[in-house]
């Protein structure tokens, strides 16, 4: 098989039985790798309603089909399970060099069963693998273990791993990866522990066989040529991520003291300018990307001098900053430095902690539930030290460590409303009132709030249409276009394809579905066009969607937090503006092919995807 090594591995570790299964090319050919593949193992495995970290869930790392190859920005690999924060399909995907290192080790994924009686660590060397015992890293942080497990077996091991927080639990632990990069959504840290596993080795330097190296090389230059001469590469290389801070902030939808407001008055102290004079090092990148959007950085001055790392991206700035009303640069970055190496979400935990800032201001948390702690918007050190708290479960950390939904499930009084999740995931640093798509793509995403599953930020707030869709433009960000639905739905099918691929999503900005193609063809040897890149798309996320449906998800968890739909923006461009949800629902569900009342993907859909064999798991008899 050309592309794909053509193998997984699949490790149970209660019984410490390990084997090598190969992947089927029909089965390659339908969901490609990375997310696909994984989605496709994982629905057909696990049976619905079980519990996310009891031993019938199952963890599944998969690299994608260009992953390793020189294709641009082909670095990623994904991890699928079901999520401990949601309770529906999970999947979180991470860059750096861990997923090729996976690939090049000879398996293109590894699907771990059951639970270990005692923590232990995966050692993959080049198709030699071995369970060993973790019990001397069990405890430590992602540094120490990386550093330890690197003495012991070798600096070129690659190691994933979780820290503190996937030990303890924590609902929205992260998976970490080349030591600061993460796997971070959903809470599939807490899914690795759970399963004892602390962490995976690989080494392995095996050819990735290309079809067609000419053309390959041909086209592979080309996207590599687009990128350099972008203008968002450019911008994205100079400043990070944090580039599109000031944008979002001007158009009025930055999400400030938990998205009481859209407009940050400071912007100018955290955004990317800012984050270059205090604390970049250098400009870092995944494999393979001539982007390079990481920072290495170093805090220069303040109680965390000294201290060194990389990151943080907009999302971690926006939600430890302006979401959390605080302006300390160099406090954010040792936020984000503690959660990189606790294994944290940094999304989901700076949310969480501005929920409960919010909280303690409306009295509905209380010194006596925080230990004599005052938790108030701004305090940059309350910010740092509930981190350390999460992490450990301590105090209370432990009520923190399980989301914004538990949170409000638990506290009451009207703290629903402004916990800022879609069905328990955290929401990502974009206020939907002031780009009223992206509310769309919020409330319809597989895995919950979140910004990369139809990345709509791109024809919206950035004004770069996405070129691998034929209709990338948003005529007005503040207006509900029913039409502009078919942008959200085009945008979640073709990116899906990317995670699928193991591709960087900036890719989309500046290739089209027919270069993207073109490497397919070449790397595979298949005969791929336009149109089966679309319908595998398509394919992969009705069958996510399906998985969900299983697992009681219906049309009313495609919505929003109560604040974005009635709590009108108080000042800004998008003053007075709120999410008129509905108008988007019913033209999304007709371009999807679902139905209206149920939100279910149709069994005429599913036969046409090639999914009629799921149809009986969310119709049973209905659809005889």
């Amino acid at each position: 098989m050309f592309g794909l090594m053509g193998k997984i591995l699949r490790v149970n570790l209660t019984d410490r039985n390990i084997f090598q299964e190969e992947i089927p090319e029909e089965m390659a050919k339908k969901y490609l790798g990375g997310r696909g593949l994984a989605s496709r193992y994982l629905f057909d495995e696990v049976k619905p309603k079980i519990s996310p970290l009891g031993p019938e869930n199952k963890l599944i790392f998969m690299s994608g089909l260009l992953t390793g190859t020189l294709s641009p920005s082909a670095a990623r690999y994904s991890v699928v399970a079901k999520s401990p924060l949601t309770h529906i399909w999970a999947q979180s995907n991470s860059g750096g060099r861990w997923g090729v290192d996976l690939k090049q080790s000879g398996f293109d994924g590894i699907i771990f069963e059951g639970i270990s009686e005692k923590p232990v660590c995966l050692v993959i060397d080049d198709e030699e693998v071995e369970l060993r015992d973790a019990g001397d890293l069990w405890g430590k942080n992602v540094s120490e273990t990386t550093g330890m497990l690197k003495e012991t077996l070798g600096e070129k091991f690659n190691v994933a791993s979780i820290g503190m927080a996937g030990e303890n639990l924590v609902k929205y632990a992260a998976i970490m990866n080349d030591l600061h990069r993460a796997a971070g959504r959903c809470g599939l840290g807490a899914v690795m522990g759970s399963k004892r596993l602390k962490a995976v080795a690989v080494k392995g330097r095996k050819e990735i066989k290309i079809a067609d190296k000419n053309t390959f090389k041909e086209v592979s230059k080309k996207q590599y040529d687009l990128l350099g001469e972008n203008i968002l590469g450019a911008g994205l290389q100079g400043y990070g991520t944090n580039l599109v801070l000031d944008i979002v902030n001007v158009c009025g939808g930055l999400p400030t003291r938990n998205w009481q407001t859209g407009v940050c008055t400071y912007a100018e102290e955290i955004n990317g300018e800012a984050l270059n004079e205090k604390v970049l090092v250098e400009a870092v990148g995944c494999f393979a990307c001539p982007i390079k959007c990481g920072r290495d950085t170093e805090i220069k001055k303040g109680p965390y001098k000294g201290l060194k790392g990389e990151g943080p991206e907009y999302e971690t700035v926006a939600i430890f900053g302006a979401m959390c009303d605080n302006s300390d640069m160099e406090a954010i970055t040792m936020a984000n430095y503690l959660c990189n190496d606790y294994g944290l979400d940094t999304i989901s935990c700076g949310s969480t902690i501005a929920f409960t800032m919010e909280c303690f201001e409306k009295g509905i948390l209380t010194k006596d539930h925080a230990e004599g702690m005052e938790i108030c918007f701004g305090d940059s050190e309350t910010i740092v030290a509930l981190v350390h708290k999460i992490a450990k479960r301590e105090g209370v950390g432990d009520l923190l460590a399980e989301g914004t939904r538990v949170m409000a499930q638990r506290l009451g009084q009207g703290s629903e409303r402004f916990a800022m999740n879609v069905k328990g995931l955290e929401l990502p640093a974009y206020d939907s009132r002031a780009a009223k798509i992206t509310g769309l793509a919020f409330a319809t995403a597989n895995r919950g709030g979140d910004h990369i599953t139809g990345y709509v930020q791109g024809p919206t707030y950035l004004a770069s249409p996405f070129l691998v869709i034929e209709e990338s433009e948003i005529q007005d960000p503040l207006m509900e276009n029913p039409e502009e639905a078919k942008v959200v739905k085009d945008l979640e099918d073709a990116l899906t394809v990317f995670d699928a691929l193991g591709l960087c999503k900036f890719m989309g900005m500046t290739s089209d579905a027919q270069e993207i193609t073109r490497i397919i063809s070449a790397v595979t040897g298949w005969a791929f066009g336009v149109d089966e890149f679309r319908r595998i798309g398509e394919r992969i996320y009705n069958l996510e969607r399906v998985f969900n449906i299983r697992e009681g998800l219906t049309r009313a968890d495609d919505t929003l937090p109560k604040r974005l739909l009635e709590d009108p923006l108080p000042e800004g461009p998008a003053e007075g503006h709120v999410n008129h949800l509905d108008s988007f629902l019913d033209p999304y569900y007709e371009f999807r092919g679902w139905d209206k009342a149920t939100g279910k993907p149709t069994p005429e859909k599913l036969k046409e995807l090639g999914l009629g064999d799921v149809i009986g798991q969310i119709y049973g008899g209905e659809a005889e």
